[in-house]
């Protein structure tokens, strides 16, 4: 046997505080301090929303539909829909959306049918004071309590669009160009031509 010198670095990564894991005895402190040389802070995904239009171009190119294949292509309100989601799970989530958008539309143009996203989004409690640290615009602020009123609303409504406006106190066809706005309508979805707007809850009726 003849030892073999090698010069390597370890690259670590996790969605824990390391602190509190080593505090409650679940990592161990050595291992802790071995690692904890040059620490890099990367904030989640939905909080650099710039970023995922570069990330998007990055996997569609890495999980091509075949060896020779060109990468796949979204249509725009797919981006639409993947630049608006919240993505708890990260760019692995990301990765694993897009990998599987690529198989299901076999190549060709990603559509939002081809997106595994829940379009009716769990409850989100909006953080005003965090928003308004990062200096975000009123009108981001008002779209990001806008949204996560009509993902609740059609949460609540079990997808029933009728439901949901009734909910909201807004005509229906004004919440399906609400939900286009904020990317939660399926591909190809619009409003009925042939039905009369109704009248939610709450709203006057003239006489």
């Amino acid at each position: 046997n003849i030892p073999i010198k090698v010069d390597t670095r370890v690259i670590a990564a996790t969605n824990r505080t390391l602190e509190d894991e080593v505090a409650a005895g679940r990592f161990r402190e050595d291992l802790f301090y071995r690692l904890n040389v040059i620490r890099i802070h990367m904030p989640p995904l939905r909080e650099r929303r710039e970023d995922i239009a570069m990330l998007v171009g990055h996997f569609l190119d890495k999980h091509r539909f075949g060896a020779t294949a060109a990468p796949a292509k979204l249509s725009e309100s797919a981006m639409r829909a993947i630049e608006n989601h919240d993505w708890p799970g990260n760019v692995r989530q990301l990765e694993n959306i897009i990998q599987r958008a690529v198989v299901l539309a076999q190549g060709g143009v990603i559509t939002t049918e081809h997106l595994v996203l829940d379009p009716t989004p769990e409850r989100k409690i909006i953080d005003i004071e965090q928003l308004l640290s990062r200096k975000v615009p009123l009108k981001d602020i008002v779209g990001e309590v806008e949204r996560a009123a009509i993902g609740e609303a059609l949460r609540q409504a079990h997808g029933n669009r009728s439901k949901a406006a009734n909910m909201l106190g807004i005509y229906r066809r004004l919440l399906y160009a609400k939900m286009r706005e904020h990317g939660l309508l399926n591909e190809g979805e619009q409003p009925p031509e042939d039905e009369e707007p109704e009248t939610p809850t709450g709203s006057p009726v003239s006489a």
